[in-house]
């Protein structure tokens, strides 16, 4: 018999990755390509929808290019992607009618803080688990809409689609026969209704979103359409796992008991607990969101977004110029004992949970004479385990679940200081996935199970495996002083 594949598109917010993986849920080959980040004015960011289309067929294609793989041995074509960031497009010619609005952008802060002073809060919070903020695609739709009169004319006349980044490439790949999404991209959009699973008429009113502009709603292993890929593929392959790229890292590792909790490190990062089978109100500076729709069936987590995580690392390197490169911050970091009293709140695009404040503005504090970079790269190292640690401690306190376990995944899991710093924070064990690419990953079992490659949920979970465990070593006393001083300096940061 032969071997059976998964290639699995992982569109993210700095670049778009291929990668192949075998029936053993294991990578086997991957390409990579950038895309341009676009900052119009202060606090807004773009990306090209047409490079990065480009970008997943080139990556694709040097895959299949790479191993030799032929079109019958791979399974299906799983999606997974950055969330929130939203774009709208003609449906009869394919073009875009404006960049993609990327989830760091903050132009979507006007109509957020209309509805707002309207007291439109707590039906929106009821109704889809989010809170009104401008990092969620609603607002930032409403200002594609509303930015040039021809295309709010356009919309309601049935002309244009909306989507994500997974609606858009899943409708290039099928030559603009499928306008689809899946529960987990589609319920950050803020106009997901996750009590009834579908698009909330009132909320999308509110926003002034046509409706008919919104993609088919899909479970994540449902097969979405065929496609080849513009002739990659020597046949149409199924299109299915499609989830966005914190939910991937959830299913990805296996977060399918109620008190799982997973966190990805990416440019930001997502913490995500698993709650279960039933909507519950998450804690006041969290939110409530579809953890994944799974064989018709739909598990719920408590979230918290961090804004900037990875992408302090890239600052420290690309504009502050203290490090040669995101993988010497471990090193670095490691040459002192401690931040000698430096804390770094990367506040470069406002903070988000559990704080929400947009025009919190990013502090380095405590420096003095004998402060050194490595200070500053330490501080910007822990300034990543602080701000999950205040996410973790919010959903614990508040929620009255048990944490059973913490799993992690992502580029940073790489730099063993973090990892160390992150258990110690926490006070518990930090389990590390042999496999990297979680959210590539979990795309690929969604994808497996939607085509039969795995059997069951009890099938993937025997595939699990753990490449690095830390234990805290950390002294209470010790810990308690090192976050008091990070509140202090949060405080700052928020101006109070």
């Amino acid at each position: 018999m032969e071997s059976a594949y998964i290639l699995v598109i992982d569109q993210s917010t700095s670049g778009t990755k291929a990668l192949l993986f075998n029936e053993y849920a294991k990578p086997v080959s991957r390409s990579d390509k950038q895309h341009r980040q676009i900052y119009p004015e202060p606090g807004w960011v773009e990306h090209d929808p047409e490079e990065i289309y480009q970008n997943v067929l080139q990556v694709m294609g040097e895959v299949i290019q790479n191993t030799g793989i032929i079109s019958e041995n791979i399974k299906c074509l799983s999606i997974t992607n950055q969330r929130e960031t939203v774009l709208i497009w003609d449906r009869h010619t394919g073009k875009p009618v404006y960049n993609a609005i990327v989830w760091q952008c903050m132009r979507g802060g006007k109509k957020c803080n209309e509805l707002k002073e309207k007291g439109y809060e707590g039906i929106i919070r009821q109704k889809t688990g989010l809170i009104i903020d401008p990092y969620f695609s609603a607002s930032c739709l409403n200002w594609l809409l509303q930015h040039d009169p021809l295309i709010m004319k356009n919309a309601q006349a049935g002309k244009l689609l909306a989507g994500t980044i997974d609606t858009w490439l899943i409708w290039k790949l099928t030559s603009g026969k499928v306008h689809a999404t899946d529960f987990s991209n589609a319920c950050r959009t803020l106009l997901l209704n996750i009590n009834t699973m579908k698009w909330d008429d009132e909320i999308c009113s509110l926003f002034d979103v046509p409706v008919t502009i919104l993609p088919e709603l899909k479970n994540a292993d449902e097969i979405f359409g065929y496609t080849d890929a513009e002739g990659i593929f020597k046949r149409k392959i199924p299109l299915s796992g499609v989830l966005g790229d914190s939910h991937g890292a959830l299913f990805g590792q296996r977060c399918y008991q109620k008190g799982l909790s997973k966190i990805t490190y990416g440019t930001g990062s997502s913490v995500m607990m698993n709650i279960g089978a039933q909507v519950t109100e998450a804690p006041e500076g969290l939110v409530t969101s579809v953890g994944y729709s799974i064989k018709g069936k739909t598990d719920y987590v408590f979230e918290g977004n961090i804004h900037s995580t990875g992408a302090t690392i890239k600052w420290m390197a690309d504009s502050l110029e203290i490090l040669k490169g995101s993988a010497e911050s471990e090193s670095v970091a490691s040459s002192v004992t401690s931040a000698g009293g430096v804390y770094f709140v990367p506040a470069f695009s406002g903070m988000g949970a559990p704080y929400w404040n947009n025009t919190a503005k990013a502090v380095i504090s405590g420096i003095h004479g004998g402060t050194l970079k490595a200070h500053v790269v330490r501080a910007g190292l822990e300034s990543i385990a602080y701000q999950v640690k205040d996410l973790i401690d919010l959903m614990l306190e508040k929620s009255g679940i048990d944490l059973i376990e913490v799993r992690a995944d992502g580029g940073p899991t790489n730099n063993n200081f973090l990892m160390q710093f992150q258990s110690d924070m926490l006070n518990t064990p930090v389990l590390v996935s042999d496999v990297e690419e979680a959210s590539a990953l979990g795309a690929a079992l969604a994808g497996g199970l939607g085509t039969g490659m795995w059997k069951d949920l009890s099938e993937i979970e025997e595939l699990y495996a753990v490449r690095i465990k830390k234990i805290p070593q950390m002294r209470a006393a010790q810990r308690e002083s090192l976050y008091s001083g990070w509140k202090k300096a949060v405080h700052m940061a928020l101006g109070i």
